[in-house]
């Protein structure tokens, strides 16, 4: 990677711990929320795939409402680039508040929209117009949130704080898969299926009401403070041509990672149900208690990342990806114990922490901060939209045509790309493009 730690004129000034804080808990709420609702569309789909798709046995309704999960994604690069420019030429807690208003009116409008049987084919088309405003708000959420904690962190702790980012993407999943275990025991099953799954949409959408009025009152960054008085200014064509071996890293890194992360994560639920045979209450609960784990090591993976380096933890999460994705999701196909379950899920989260614990440092860390946001935002959206968006969706399609072991080894071979590219990575821990600190 090139060296550009004077590209931009900084200052060195250490952010007082007050707007520290303010600026760890206004991303976290955010983020939190953002991911709650993302997620709770995935975790409830068990229950409306068929409100709104009625065709079809449960493995098409389920590749239906993936393929609508996967048109999100596709919005997302939209949303990156769009709230990438947006961060780095007005501010980035501006493009957080924006963000977030996104993701509530997409919400909400879940929680409210008819079914099938009610407007026809308007349902399914308005639950994808809903799902393209939650894909602009995720693409815009990350770039912004990413770059601003990263900044607003410090150089001693960055990785563990900006680590916080992942563990509330977590918690946002954890708490949607908590809301449907609550509702899956205090509801019939035919409540559920009939109006309960509009439970969450509505609880997300209040909840960033909340999270806008408390970003709008955050501090603005230094970075971007030092940023808006220089001659530079972000652009998409000079991001491509200026910094295209730092974009292409972060699109590699980014697309195995959430390959990983999605089929380790939210895909698992399903796996569990459709391939293992699990009934949907215990994959719910196998898939809650992996998650609680994974969730306490993203900011012990950030902390050791500040103390030996980003490289170190990138380079071996993919690479055990690489060789026990395939055997650790062949030998859950064939279990029918719960422990069993447990234990090979939460190896398998384990490893993808070594990826999603320092992404955030890693990525913020390679680019000045004029451009900074964007070249975060754009490459990753990208990345997701093409392979994390697809991720299920292939799954289920290798399932069909009787081939799962197929995807396995795309996911290890995704795997082992990201590890080649992470090798030839300076450690963004030492060579950090953040300035002021």
């Amino acid at each position: 990677m090139t060296d550009r730690t004077a590209a931009i004129p900084g200052a060195t000034a250490v952010a007082p711990r007050s707007a520290r804080f303010r600026a760890m808990v206004g991303g976290c709420a955010g983020n939190l929320v953002e991911w709650f609702d993302w997620f709770a569309y995935s975790s409830f789909s068990l229950y409306f795939a068929r409100h709104f798709f009625p065709s079809g046995d449960q493995t098409a309704q389920l590749l239906q409402a993936a393929a609508v999960f996967g048109v999100g994604f596709l919005a997302r690069p939209v949303g990156a680039w769009l709230m990438g420019l947006y961060a780095d030429r007005s501010g980035r807690k501006t493009a957080l508040a924006a963000s977030v208003a996104m993701m509530c009116g997409g919400s909400l409008a879940v929680a409210l929209l008819p079914g099938y049987e009610e407007i026809g084919a308007a349902a399914p088309a308005g639950l994808v117009l809903a799902r393209i405003v939650q894909g602009l708000s995720v693409g815009g959420e990350y770039g912004a949130a990413a770059t601003y904690m990263s900044e607003m962190a410090g150089r001693r702790h960055r990785g563990f704080l900006s680590s916080l980012q992942m563990t509330t993407v977590v918690v946002g999943q954890l708490l949607a898969l908590g809301l449907l275990m609550l509702l899956q025991r205090t509801l019939t099953q035919g409540d559920l299926q009939a109006w309960g799954w509009r439970i969450p949409f509505a609880v997300g959408g209040l909840l960033a009401i909340i999270v806008f009025w408390l970003r709008t009152g955050m501090d603005e960054s230094g970075s971007f403070e030092v940023a808006r008085r220089a001659p530079e200014r972000s652009g998409t064509w000079r991001l491509l041509t200026e910094y295209p071996r730092e974009t292409w890293a972060v699109f590699v890194l980014t697309a195995a990672g959430s390959i990983a992360f999605y089929v380790y994560t939210t895909y698992m639920q399903k796996f569990l149900v459709n391939t293992a045979g699990f009934s949907r209450e215990t994959a719910t609960t196998v898939t809650a208690a992996a998650l609680l784990v994974y969730l306490a090591a993203q900011p012990a993976v950030g902390a050791l990342s500040d103390l030996f380096g980003r490289r170190l933890p990138l380079v071996l999460g993919f690479a055990l990806g690489a060789v026990f994705t395939y055997p650790a999701m062949t030998a859950l196909a064939k279990t029918h114990s719960p422990a069993v379950a447990f234990i090979l899920i939460t190896g398998l989260m384990i490893i993808v922490s070594g990826y999603t614990a320092v992404n955030a440092a890693v990525k913020s860390e390679l680019y000045p901060a004029y451009i900074r946001a964007l070249g975060v935002a754009l490459p990753y959206a990208m990345a997701s939209a093409i392979f994390g968006g697809t991720a299920e969706y292939a799954a289920l399609w290798f399932k069909q045509a009787r081939m799962e072991n197929g995807f396995f080894l795309y996911v290890s071979g995704a795997m082992l790309l990201a590890m080649v590219v992470a090798l030839r990575l300076r450690d963004s821990a030492h060579h950090s493009l953040i300035l002021e600190e």
